[in-house]
C-alpha cells in the first residue's frame, strides 16, 4: 500500500489485516496523532486505553507493549518505535467542549469528529469515542499526580510502527490542537503520514 497522508487537522481510516504492520510517520516531527483500532467484524470491540494500561504495565508504551481492546483481547502491538518512546495513553479526544473550555468561540476541527468522518468514508459509524492512543504525545506526570502539555519529543520522519493482531479498522487523527503546545512549541498542526506493510 502507498504511503497515506493524514491531512493536518484532519483524519483518516483505513482496514488493516491481522498479521499487517501500520507504519505511522511524525513526517514534520511536531505532530500528534490520535489513534483509535475497532475490531472489523464488530465495532463495539475497540482498543481500550483503560484496559491495556493494565496489558502494558504503565501509562507509555514501549516496544513489546500488546495493546488490547475492550474485551481484553490483543489489537495492536508495538514493533517499532524510533520517535523518542513518549506517547500518551491518558486523555481523551478533543472535542467541540474543549475548544469551548479554552475560550474558542466558533467551531473548531477536533479528533472525536475526525474519528467520525474518517469511519465515515468507509461506510461506518463509531458507537462510541473511545480514549485514544495518543502517537508522539507528551504529557508528563509530574510528582505523582500533575500532568503537563509539552511538545513532542519527536524529530522529522520519525515513526512507530504497530502490528496488527486481529482484523481491525484503524483510524487516525492528525491532532488539530492549537491553543496549548502539544504540537510544538509554535502550535502549528501539520499533517502525518502511514503505510501498511504486509
Amino acid at each position: 500500500m502507498p504511503v497515506v497522508e493524514i491531512p493536518a487537522r484532519k483524519g483518516k481510516a483505513a482496514r488493516v489485516r491481522r498479521g499487517e504492520t501500520v507504519r505511522v510517520i511524525n513526517t514534520k516531527g511536531q505532530q500528534v496523532v490520535d489513534t483509535w483500532a475497532f475490531n472489523a467484524e464488530d465495532l463495539h470491540e475497540f482498543m481500550s486505553m483503560e484496559h491495556s494500561r493494565v496489558s502494558i504495565g504503565g501509562i507509555i508504551p514501549k516496544l513489546g507493549s500488546v495493546f488490547v481492546t475492550n474485551k481484553r483481547r490483543p489489537i495492536l502491538t508495538v514493533v517499532e518505535d524510533d520517535s523518542g518512546g513518549v506517547h500518551d495513553t491518558l486523555i481523551a479526544a478533543c472535542d467541540r467542549y474543549r475548544y469551548e473550555a479554552l475560550g474558542c468561540a466558533g467551531y473548531h476541527d477536533n479528533c472525536t469528529d475526525n474519528l467520525a468522518a474518517a469511519l465515515a468514508e468507509l461506510g461506518l459509524t463509531p458507537p462510541e469515542v473511545p480514549a485514544p492512543l495518543n502517537l508522539f504525545m507528551n504529557i508528563p506526570v509530574i510528582d505523582g499526580n500533575a500532568i503537563e502539555f509539552r511538545p513532542p519529543v519527536s524529530t522529522p520522519g520519525s515513526y512507530v510502527a504497530l502490528r496488527a493482531e486481529m482484523d481491525c479498522v484503524i483510524i487516525f487523527s492528525a491532532c488539530p490542537q492549537d491553543m496549548v503546545p502539544i504540537n510544538g512549541a509554535a502550535m502549528r498542526p501539520t499533517e502525518a503520514h502511514f503505510e501498511i506493510i504486509e
